[in-house]
């Protein structure tokens, strides 16, 4: 057996040679009074009586503590190993006993006397203990140390996603402001973007501002130019950060002075300082973070001077390091958000550019795609704001808004793939074939001119002037009646070529005309109409064929298999088939699919209305009248009722004067020919 002396517990810590301050020697009743005596003398410590084991949660992480076990306290094995990971325990045995007995849980131990041993080995085995209880100290401070350090990372790799998908640069400058705050305990900060870099003169733009202290200061944006002159400005050239303890120490001699403008115009104490610069990948300086006032208490206000003394602290080197790693996540995410601003810019300039190349096809519908996505983005707002009914629970979301406001600026779009002459038409007739009918009747008013002087001179040829004015009178009301018949034709042809619904008695008009017949320049007999002009002519309602109207309806599918071969971001992927549906119907008798109200989406139900309303109420038509609110509000009812449109959807559009958006009212104002015309965008 191993005397006492040599005596070394098998649950060793490493030793620490931190200072020791004022350790704890725990000691209880029983055998420990008894050595007690002999530990006085240059012990060094500060001795606590116990009639009890000491709980653990009550011993401060921060102080070494040796507690002296004797077998009276070893009872509960569980509380005792408990002990052993905070405390030394040293086992007091009986007089004259060299290990501890079966009642001492020797694993639990790192040091053993008995009662009657000299003190010097008492000291002995108690300077062990003390410095293993040390050891167990700063073992506690780096596991400590170590679970925040974790924490702080885990914590930065958080903020590092969260700042990746933050798209509008506002919220992200804000974020990133707000965790570099909280991360260092900065009572306030402010935060610079570098502008005009490759410029002559490149600046600083203050771009935000928080204070805990003065929640509700007022801010404005200005710029500074990117100098040495200026802390910030320093920080952003050198690409190092720039620490001060205390802002108002800085003299005339240094190389940077404060401005105290701030502090006394709204009574705050700026004192500790930390300037650090936003560094990208590339080695590219975008801005500069700058905190203020380091706290020991984070929610503690700094209202008095007092405050400012006993709360404020440097910012250390650690916080540095935390800052300058979330300036360098943060110097990303505002290059990513620039980029991502970047292609928005681009997919607007995109987008505008289509509806120029739209409006320049067909200039008679110019504005309307602007005035569809007025409606419909106006429509979602209102139907965001509905508490009740079917869609109570829609909401979209501001990038659903921007899907749904460049689906509506481009459903028109393949426009492009019909024939221009097609998509302009504003009579039955094209103004090329009207031309053709009207030289058509003018050569034949000039034949029958022809006629009449010919048969003149024949009379004057046979008969001479026996019976002349006679003869010239019967002549000139047969010319007359000629051209008048001629005439009569033609005015009703330029009626029927009008796009509205056909006047009853038309079509026998229409046949009586292609009946008749005419000499050409070859001498061949035709009718005075083509097969051609004729079934344009007899077209019923609108100004286009079968042929044309189904050309003119492709526009939607020509819209669709164009936007989906556009690249767009996952925000926008939807624009494609938002677009396609805008001409379908609930019921299923829309075009170009047919399809019914299952697979028609809320966004395009609300398109379809804005389409139609615009299309009845646009001024721009010259081939028919603008409808008044009131009877486009009546129509689009109708067409509710008849299951063509959402009727939720229409009593939200007429609830909120969406309409109102663009133009007010016109009252006053008729169709062509006072009655209902085919809704068509």
């Amino acid at each position: 057996m191993a005397p006492a002396t040599a005596f070394r517990a098998r649950r060793r810590s490493r030793l620490s040679d931190a200072v020791i301050t004022t350790p704890l020697l725990i000691v209880s009743a029983g055998r420990t009074m008894l050595a007690l005596p002999s530990l006085r003398s240059g012990a060094g410590f500060e001795v606590q009586r116990l009639e009890h084991l000491p709980a653990v949660d009550t011993l401060s992480p921060e102080r070494p503590v040796v507690v002296l076990l004797d077998a009276a306290l070893a009872r509960d094995a569980a509380s005792v190993n408990a002990l052993a990971e905070r405390a030394a325990l040293v086992g007091i045995g009986a007089a004259g006993a060299v290990e501890p007995g079966a009642e001492l849980p020797e694993d639990a131990l790192c040091g053993f006397f008995a009662e009657d041993a000299p003190p010097a080995l008492a000291r002995t085995v108690l300077q062990g203990a003390l410095r293993h209880a040390a050891a167990l100290v700063a073992a506690q401070r780096e596991a400590s140390t170590a679970t925040a350090r974790s924490g702080e990372i885990a914590e930065l790799s958080r903020v590092g996603v969260a700042l990746s998908t933050e798209r509008d640069l506002p919220t992200l400058l804000h974020m990133i402001l707000e965790q570099a705050r909280r991360l260092s305990g900065a009572d306030a900060g402010s935060l610079y973007l570098v502008e005009g870099r490759d410029t002559a003169e490149p600046v600083l733009r203050f771009k935000l501002s928080q204070n805990r202290t003065l929640p509700d200061l007022p801010f404005s944006e200005y710029t500074i130019p990117l100098s040495a002159s200026s802390i910030a400005g320093a920080a952003a050239l050198t690409g190092k950060p720039i620490n001060f303890d205390d802002a108002y120490a800085l003299g005339p001699g240094d190389r940077f002075t404060f401005n105290r403008s701030f502090d006394e115009k709204f009574g705050y104490r700026t004192k500790s300082m930390v300037t650090i610069p936003m560094r990208t990948h590339r080695d590219e300086i975008v801005g500069v973070l700058q905190l203020l006032n380091r706290k020991r208490h984070p929610d503690a206000p700094l209202t008095t001077s007092a405050d400012v003394e006993r709360e404020v602290v440097p910012f250390d080197e650690h916080a540095v390091g935390l800052v300058s790693a979330l300036a360098s996540q943060a110097a990303v995410a505002i290059e990513n958000g620039r980029l991502y601003e970047d292609i928005e810019r681009l997919f607007e300039g995109f987008v505008m550019a289509s509806v120029t190349a739209i409006e320049s096809r067909d200039p008679t519908t110019s504005g309307h795609s602007s005035r569809v996505a007025t409606f419909t983005t106006g429509l979602a707002m209102a139907v965001d704001r509905l508490d009740s009914g079917p869609y109570a629970g829609e909401r979209f979301s501001r990038q659903e808004m921007r899907e749904l406001r460049y689906a509506s600026l481009l459903h028109d779009f393949g426009k492009v793939g019909v024939r221009e002459q097609v998509l302009v038409k504003q009579k039955k007739l094209y103004p090329s074939d009207l031309a053709i009918v009207r030289h058509r009747f003018e050569y034949l008013l000039q034949r029958a001119d022809l006629q009449y002087e010919r048969e003149r001179a024949q009379y004057l040829w046979d008969y001479g002037r026996t019976n002349y004015e006679e003869a010239l009178q019967r002549l000139e009301r047969a010319r007359g009646e000629s051209r008048g018949e001629l005439t009569k034709y033609l005015d009703a042809i330029v009626r029927a070529n009008e796009p509205t619904i056909l006047p009853e008695g038309t079509f026998e008009e229409l046949s009586e005309i292609n009946e008749r017949l005419f000499v050409d320049f070859d001498g061949t007999e035709k009718p005075l109409l083509s097969d051609d002009e004729l079934r344009y002519l007899m077209i019923n309602r609108g100004n286009l064929d079968d042929r044309e109207r189904r050309e003119i309806e492709s526009h939607v599918t020509h819209t669709y298999r164009f936007l989906e071969r556009i690249p767009w971001t996952r925000e926008l992927k939807g624009i494609p088939g938002i677009a396609w549906g805008h001409h379908e119907k609930l019921d299923g008798s829309g075009y170009p699919r047919g399809v019914n109200a299952v697979e028609i989406p809320v966004q395009t139900r609300m398109m379809t209305i804005s389409d139609i309303y615009d299309a009845l109420t646009a001024t721009d038509r010259p081939y028919k009248r603008a409808v008044p609110t009131e009877r486009a509000l009546d129509i689009l009812k109708d067409e509710a009722t008849h299951g063509h449109l959402d009727e939720a959807l229409l009593s939200a559009f007429i609830g909120a004067k969406v309409f109102e958006a663009v133009h007010p009212a016109t009252e006053g104002r008729r169709s062509a020919s006072g009655r209902r015309m085919t809704p068509s965008g």
